[in-house]
């Protein structure tokens, strides 16, 4: 039987683990963190209630989980729901929900709303973005959108995005990539966007789908890191060295800021060393080359120039709501977070206790200032601007409290970005990487994680049935 190692338990992970066991492999998969399903991960946020660390939903054309979740059972989990969105902009909330609400968004003039839903839906009919890659999005924007609806609308979009680092460096096939996907969850172009979320949580689904794959004979070994990846040129085999990890989840509330920390308490290091028929790695690029033996100094550039942003969130858990919409767009760089999400604007605050849940969301390059405040300072710094969207919101509603830091949530795509993304086969033999940065012009998302987990796992065993046969 075909040994594989899979490093890593979030989607691509535990997608590219399902589909190699269903066909007959046996897999190993090794997560550092003590729990599964990545940047889709649940915590307690309320007693025996389960939220994902950072916000998450489903598009209708998200078909990959959508499979995923009926092929385990949990299809009447998932809840498809009106999403109401909203952009905040000159000290005023302004409705997104349909494109009839851009002809009320009066920071900008009539000719200009009217051409900026042309240039959107333009772009939702483009069906090749090849053409979009080889100019930045601020270029392309400012050229068919004209300097005013770029000023008043694209350029806080892009900047809060992508940080005054990046911002310019993004092509327009990004853009389109996220307009497209917006458009696919209407069912007409007057029509509300439908958004998805599994009742059950994110978290509860990925906890099934690892029942799953031990079900089939693989092994999860979550807390144990791996440190060295070798190839065995001679026979093609792969040696994994791994060891225990102390794995930290920081939740401080707003009664106590000192760090609440979960960890797995180890004296030993209990390094382990295994051999594969094959492994596939799905860290971030940066991680993979540290842990790669012997890599090749052009292999490691590559790996080492794909940037990324980290993702900042608050997660406020309160006694009223913070607005009606549960996206919010913040086009005013005065506030210091770029998205207002309210979970409970699209999954009912029943599940929650009666409560509302709020994310407050950045993403920073690894130089900003923002990367070194703590829970407290984020508070101290964010809360005062609540007050903006919604003039009664006071600290007294704050309930609990909770701060996630993500990093490697955002890769930086710029101009031809396709033809510097690297092929799922390394250098090395039978070693295949599946991450973020591969998975393009689409916007990185638990359901492309799936799809790309799922679709290196198909290239490995046509590689690997070729060389048995």
């Amino acid at each position: 039987m075909v040994r594989i190692a899979v490093i890593g338990a979030g989607a691509a992970g535990l997608s590219a683990a399902h589909h190699l066991l269903q066909n007959g492999c046996e897999v190993k998969i090794y997560e550092r963190s003590s729990f599964v399903g990545g940047q889709a991960s649940t915590f307690e946020v309320l007693k025996d209630i389960p939220l994902e660390r950072g916000y998450h939903h489903l598009f209708i054309s998200d078909t990959d989980i959508i499979e995923l979740i009926d092929h385990l059972g949990l299809s009447s989990q998932l809840k498809w729901i009106p999403s109401k969105v909203g952009t905040f902009t000159r000290g005023k909330t302004f409705k997104f929900t349909t494109a009839l609400d851009l002809l009320k968004f009066s920071p900008l003039n009539l000719i200009d709303r009217l051409r900026l839903g042309f240039l959107s839906l333009y772009l939702s009919k483009i069906s090749d973005w090849h053409n979009l890659e080889s100019s930045t999005a601020v270029n392309w924007l400012k050229n068919f959108g004209g300097q005013n609806i770029y000023d008043v609308f694209w350029e806080p979009m892009l900047q809060g995005k992508f940080g005054k680092n990046y911002f310019s460096q993004v092509n327009m096939a990004w853009i389109w990539g996220k307009i497209n996907t917006r458009f696919a969850s209407r069912k007409g172009f007057l029509a509300k966007e439908l958004l998805g979320y599994p009742l059950c949580s994110f978290g509860t689904v990925f906890d099934e789908l690892v029942r799953s794959i031990k079900k089939k004979g693989g092994i999860v070994e979550l807390s144990r890191e791996v440190t060295k990846i070798i190839s065995l040129d001679q026979d093609q085999k792969v040696k994994i060295i791994s060891e225990l990890k102390a794995d930290t989840w920081q939740s401080p509330t707003k009664h106590d800021f000192s760090p609440e920390t979960i960890e797995f308490e180890s004296k030993e290091k209990n390094i382990h060393t295994d051999e594969f028929d094959a492994v596939i790695v799905t860290t971030p690029s940066y991680v993979f080359s540290n842990i790669i033996d012997n890599i090749p100094q052009d292999y490691q550039t590559s790996l080492l120039s794909q940037n990324y942003l980290s993702a900042i969130l608050l997660i406020l858990v309160l006694k009223s709501p913070l607005s009606e919409y549960y996206w919010l767009n913040i086009a005013d760089r005065k506030i210091p977070f770029v998205g207002v999400i309210e979970h409970t604007n699209l999954a009912d605050p029943s599940n929650y206790n009666d409560k509302h849940i709020v994310y407050l969301s950045n993403y920073v390059s690894k130089d900003d200032p923002l990367l070194k405040k703590n829970h407290k300072d984020l508070l101290d710094l964010y809360l005062p601007h609540l007050k903006k969207i919604n003039k009664d919101f006071s600290k007294d509603w704050i309930e609990e409290s909770f701060y996630q830091r993500v990093d490697a949530a955002q890769p930086i795509v710029g101009i031809n970005y396709s033809s510097q993304i690297l092929s799922h086969e390394t250098p090395f033999p039978n070693i295949y990487l599946a991450n973020t940065t591969q998975i393009y012009p689409e916007d990185r998302g638990t359901n492309y994680s799936i799809k790309i987990g799922k679709k290196v796992a198909k290239l490995l065993l046509t590689n690997i049935n070729k060389t048995l046969y």
